[in-house]
């Protein structure tokens, strides 16, 4: 465990979003850490909250979300940053890629002007430096003929060329901190591979500090230090990657774990979690997993479980009332399924 202050420390934060059927509390008391060149890895059923956790440490969130808790980037919260302070932050010392590179580029600007234009913004330099800077960016995402294709339109890219366009922009300025939010998403598994692998590669020759955020487990297993689990807007585990996946503690890990595809599974195998995520208008009283778990007995739908370490380990923590003997029985059936 390290003792040095994290370069990023999200506390308590809670987002809510008033709609017209009521209060949707889409992220709710998320607490993790971040140190310098580690990656985090964020997983989940779409709704549980992933997203909005992240655009609510970018500030991206629409202004009538009710935020709470904080989010320090080196001891300065971000969640109490003026909206200027915030301009200067996001892209410079935060960055994140989204998850549609088509949407999040602008269709009628060439490529290379948007990057120079990320550059100039946070950076004194002539539009000629910029420019080179583009390519160079460009050329370092593995971008063929960059010198050629900096003056084309988004149109004219492939999804996975465009998802490296929008790598190269995120890590333009060198930021501290990059969210990478579904970066595989509507890509084939051959163009996954190689953007996991180049995020993975530029992290290293950046230091750059990663969280990535997807409902594959399969893909945080490859380039996550630590991950956390998400449902029904809280976290209900988190530990170091190899801790979590060789001693899965919660029944909704235990789920995810269970549901990955195998090459030598036959489909029709793959274990499936039941029912539905929740409304997050509604949450059920207790644990809000407990509708689904197969394990859950009163105590369940009676109390809201806590994040608690578990037994044996130091930075592995759970939130489940079952007992340590049971979670061993059945994390080693998940495991052993898995395997099979």
């Amino acid at each position: 465990m390290t003792t040095a202050e994290p370069l990023l420390d999200v506390r308590d934060l809670r987002t809510a979003f008033l709609t017209d059927d009521g209060i949707v509390g889409a992220v709710d008391g998320v607490s993790f850490s971040l140190d310098a060149g580690r990656t985090l890895g964020i997983v989940g059923e779409s709704g549980c909250g992933k997203s909005v956790t992240n655009l609510t440490i970018m500030g991206l969130n629409p202004k009538t979300a009710r935020v709470s808790g904080q989010a320090l980037l080196r001891g300065e919260d971000l969640l109490q940053a003026a909206p200027r302070r915030l301009r200067e932050i996001r892209g410079n010392e935060i960055a994140m890629i989204f998850q549609d590179p088509m949407t999040s580029l602008n269709p009628v600007h060439r490529i290379g002007d948007q990057l120079v234009e990320a550059v100039l913004l946070h950076n004194d330099i002539s539009h000629a430096e910029a420019k080179a800077r583009a390519l160079e960016s460009l050329e370092e995402v593995g971008i063929p003929q960059a010198a050629r294709r900096i003056d084309d339109y988004p149109h004219q890219f492939s999804g996975g060329m465009r998802q490296r366009v929008m790598i190269a922009m995120a890590l333009i300025n060198d930021p501290d901190v990059l969210i990478a939010d579904e970066p595989t998403t509507a890509l084939d598994v051959t163009t996954q591979a190689q953007i996991i692998s180049l995020i993975a590669q530029l992290q290293k020759e950046h230091g750059t500090a990663v969280i990535i955020i997807t409902h594959d487990l399969g893909v945080v297993a490859e380039i996550a230090d630590e991950i956390v689990v998400m449902y029904a807007a809280r976290v209900v585990e988190r530990g170091p990657v190899d801790e979590l996946f060789e001693r899965p503690s919660h029944p909704y890990t235990w789920g995810l774990l269970g549901s990955l595809p195998r090459l030598e599974a036959d489909v029709e195998r793959l274990a499936q979690i039941p029912g539905q995520p929740p409304s997050l208008l509604a949450p059920p009283r207790g644990c809000r997993f407990n509708p689904r778990c197969p394990y859950a007995f009163q105590r369940c739908h009676d109390e809201d479980p806590t994040l608690i370490k578990v037994s044996g380990t130091d930075d592995h923590v759970q939130a489940c009332f079952l007992d340590e003997g049971t979670k061993a029985r059945e994390a080693a059936k998940t495991l052993s399924a898995a395997a099979a």
